[in-house]
């Protein structure tokens, strides 16, 4: 995916999970933060980050955050990015050859996910989150406890004992970590629940990502490591 009217920036502060205050080179802004997450290893006072103009009178900010540089690694923090690049990978037969049907925002008894798709006679629910927590080159989820992302793995078994395949993708919003695992530290029924899901059949698969200051798509396969180490 690509995005349009993006300007370098530096980060200030964050005064709530919603807006940081930044500069650019017309002087000082406040943005929106498009990711709800922690974040705290990455939006540090004087990085280095890549924003979106918006251009609506609709809106109390006049940017989106985007990306920040971490290091000499370029980490997309943009929330809604993880679904449009699982959706381009799945149309380019990522997942099966040739989909016959995707659909997003599908509903299974009393829960909704992210894709139902077809191909080949097999149907599949799958969830998708997005990564952008990174220590020492592994890649961890979630980076704040996710009671929603347990109640997810639980009815993606439930997909499974109902006949359907079901998948949990993790998109790695950078490139070139070696491994993906669960952040056990941080939630370890997060972890409990993710082994209790491979499991039961659900097939759990990481994807890490090219990114750059106005794009991010789907790469290569990361490793997933559910042991607790």
């Amino acid at each position: 995916m690509f995005y349009e009217n993006i300007e370098p920036a530096i980060f200030i502060s964050r005064p709530n999970r919603f807006i940081a205050d930044i500069e650019t080179a017309s002087g000082q802004k406040v943005c929106h933060v498009k990711n709800t997450g922690r974040c705290r290893e990455l939006l540090i006072p004087g990085a280095r980050i890549f924003v979106q103009r918006r251009e609506s009178p609709s809106r109390k900010t006049g940017y989106d955050l985007i990306s920040v540089w971490k290091g000499s690694r370029l980490v997309n923090i943009d929330s809604s990015a993880p679904n449009r690049v699982f959706a381009e990978w799945l149309r380019d037969g990522g997942l099966f050859p040739a989909p016959a049907l995707i659909r997003p925002e599908r509903r299974f008894g009393n829960s909704r996910f992210d894709f139902y798709l077809e191909a080949g006679g097999r149907r599949a629910f799958a969830e998708v989150k997005g990564v952008t927590l990174e220590e020492n080159g592994v890649a961890l989820f979630p980076d704040a406890p996710t009671e929603r992302g347990v109640r997810h793995l639980r009815e993606l078994i439930a997909c499974v004992e109902s006949g359907y395949d079901a998948y949990m993708a993790f998109i790695v919003q950078m490139k070139d970590v070696r491994r993906m695992e669960p952040n056990w530290k941080m939630h370890p029924a997060f972890g409990q629940a993710l082994s209790a899901a491979e499991r039961a059949g659900v097939h759990i698969l990481a994807l890490d990502c090219r990114v750059t200051e106005d794009s991010i798509t789907a790469a290569d396969p990361v490793p997933v490591v559910n042991g607790q180490g």
